[in-house]
């Protein structure tokens, strides 16, 4: 009688201790599919077929979100390869993000900035992250070694003038005396000597 009575008890009560469900392979098939479904969540267009297909208008679809909410964790965490599931995750706890993203040019635009954070998040990390070398300083001289000499400037050499000797009033042009300028023995050429030597037949 008292085992009768057990068992209507723990038909009355599914969630007695007797009856937990659990998996064969000890969850690890449920932690991959809520790993890959999460992990899908980093995709802007996939969040907007959701929306397109009314999965958001579902409560129970929007527990499931809530619960998802352990992938924070830090022990959950670092199964995680697309962070940015995390960040929509957050997102679609909000009921205006998730009727926002029903909308074509919501969804376009949440991808550019996606598409803008992943192409100069390295960049801006290591310019506001990372520390900058500090200048090295200059190497300072040994101490035992001897300074050089200074260099003695060299002195300027002395202005020295070359007399010119003047030309003699009579010096002699540097033409040929027959062929000064302003001269009438300039027109005296070979020439001119045959016809006068003609002339001078004529007149013997």
């Amino acid at each position: 009688m008292a085992s009768s009575k057990e068992t209507d008890d723990t038909l009355d009560n599914p969630s007695s201790p007797k009856n937990i469900y659990k998996d064969p392979d000890d969850g690890r098939q449920r932690f991959l599919l809520e790993l890959e479904f999460v992990q899908c969540l980093a995709n802007p267009t996939y969040i907007h077929y959701l929306a397109q297909n009314r999965y958001f208008e579902d409560e129970a679809f929007i527990g499931y979100l809530k619960y998802l909410q352990y992938w924070q964790r830090p022990e959950y965490l670092k199964f995680i390869m697309y962070p940015h599931c995390l960040y929509f995750l957050e997102l679609l706890q909000n009921a205006n993000f998730r009727n926002a993203m029903a909308h074509p040019g919501n969804k376009e635009l949440a991808h550019r900035q996606q598409f803008f954070f992943w192409k100069n998040y390295r960049n801006n990390r290591l310019k506001h992250i990372l520390p900058r070398p500090l200048p090295e300083p200059a190497p300072a001289p040994p101490a035992s070694a001897p300074l050089p000499p200074p260099v003695q400037p060299v002195p300027p050499m002395p202005a020295t003038t070359i007399p010119v000797p003047a030309a003699p009033a009579s010096a002699l042009s540097p033409m040929p005396y027959g062929m000064a300028p302003g001269s009438a023995l300039a027109k005296n050429d070979m020439r001119n000597a045959g016809i006068d030597r003609r002339k001078r037949k004529k007149e013997v």
